[in-house]
């Protein structure tokens, strides 16, 4: 998929393909429903990485982490062993404390599952929410792609 995707219109901010394997799938060879969360994790990560955002360092250094509070997922076709997949990730909220993520599963130019994950932000010693580091809010309103290729932690 070389054209940017689009949910209702609104462009996507960052791509990551992902290529299904045998340990993905179920018994018939499609791919099992929860590996979706999974495939949005990697593209959720790499998009963070992408951004300048180094999850490690913000848990050793600033201690806090980020957690999945909320999920939905829309399954639409399925996708099976050895497809090459295009994550489609966007913004859809930023919080003080969380961000809602929308991520779509392309296969070229089959929309497979549609995402909504909601990431809040917690001190790692209590796990009760705080307040997003402004390098990180920052960091999220900028369009990633211009990052790729001279990914930097000093901000995080």
């Amino acid at each position: 998929m070389n054209q940017p995707t689009s949910h209702r219109g609104v462009q996507f901010s960052f791509d990551w393909p992902i290529r299904v394997y045998y340990e993905d799938t179920d018994a018939g060879g499609i791919v099992f429903f929860a590996n979706y969360l999974k495939f949005f994790e990697r593209a959720r990560t790499e998009w963070l990485r992408a951004c300048g955002i180094d999850q490690r360092r913000l848990a050793e250094e600033h201690g806090i982490v980020f957690i999945v509070s909320q999920t939905a997922v829309q399954y639409r076709a399925p996708a099976r062993l050895d497809d090459l997949l295009t994550i489609a990730n966007r913004i859809e909220r930023l919080g003080k404390a969380s961000v809602e993520f929308v991520q779509e599963a392309w296969r070229e130019d089959a929309l497979l599952a549609v995402g909504t994950i909601r990431v809040g932000c917690v001190e790692l010693a209590t796990l009760k929410p705080v307040a997003l580091p402004g390098s990180v809010s920052d960091a999220l309103r900028r369009d990633p792609r211009a990052f790729i290729g001279s990914v930097s932690t000093a901000n995080a």
